[in-house]
């Protein structure tokens, strides 16, 4: 199976979920007797922030593997920031929509509670990861400069992760594994398939995104045949 017959079926797989997702979160499942209708915000805030997660997670191996002399390739390095591209989006996209369900339960837009504070560092952190790859190089020093940038940048992942256990914060302590006792069958069972529907929605970007740099690469490399060639024949006419 190619890369765009898998792209095919995360689409189609995505599509599918995120209608089901649609359906039962804003047509089946019940409000909440505490949050109202703002609890239908679990049905994108925490996947929204799980794919952040893995787009850098996919970032952070796919930089290793191009430090790796062994299984250095400039694959490794296309996906690295293809992935860390679509982290940014969703980092950006998991603040904002925490914004607005903090507005509707704390009473304010943002507040610099440990968990959105070290959110906001982590997308500054990769925007900087994304710029340093546009600054102009050859692509051995644009692999390396990036791989290291990048992985020195999970370092705080773990960190947004885990601020609501060191920190005293006002986002709440729950995860997939440990999902809030208050909370329905119908309910969890929505907010599983978004984690699935948003997880099949980032492999189809990767993909896409992927290409869109193999192409850009290749197109780089034309233009820089092209203008050695332009170069070599210069100085054949002053050699004549």
């Amino acid at each position: 199976m190619n890369e765009q017959h898998i792209s095919r079926a995360l689409g189609l797989v995505s599509g599918v979920l995120m209608g089901f997702v649609l359906v039962l979160g804003l047509g089946v499942t019940k409000p909440d007797v505490i949050q109202g209708e703002v609890v239908r915000m679990l049905y994108v805030h925490p996947a929204v922030a799980w794919v952040a997660y893995v787009a850098f997670g996919v970032t952070t191996l796919a930089s290793l593997l191009w430090l790796r002399p062994k299984s250095r390739s400039l694959f490794w390095d296309q996906i690295a920031g293809a992935s860390a591209e679509i982290g940014v989006i969703f980092t950006f996209l998991a603040l904002l929509t925490g914004s607005i369900w903090g507005r509707s339960t704390w009473g304010v837009w943002w507040t610099w509670d440990a968990r959105t504070t070290s959110t906001a560092m982590l997308l500054f952190l990769y925007v900087g990861v994304l710029a340093l790859r546009s600054v102009p190089a050859d692509q051995e020093t644009r692999g390396r400069r990036s791989a290291i940038a990048a992985l020195l940048a999970f370092v705080n992942v773990p960190i947004v992760h885990f601020s609501v256990k060191w920190w005293r914060t006002l986002h709440q302590d729950a995860s997939l594994l440990r999902p809030d006792p208050t909370l329905h069958g119908l309910q969890v069972t929505t907010i599983l398939l978004s984690f699935v529907a948003f997880t099949a929605f980032y492999g189809w970007l990767l993909i896409h995104r992927y290409r869109i740099a193999r192409w850009e690469d290749q197109l780089g490399d034309a233009d820089l045949n092209l203008a050695i060639a332009g170069r070599r024949a210069e100085a054949l006419l002053v050699a004549r």
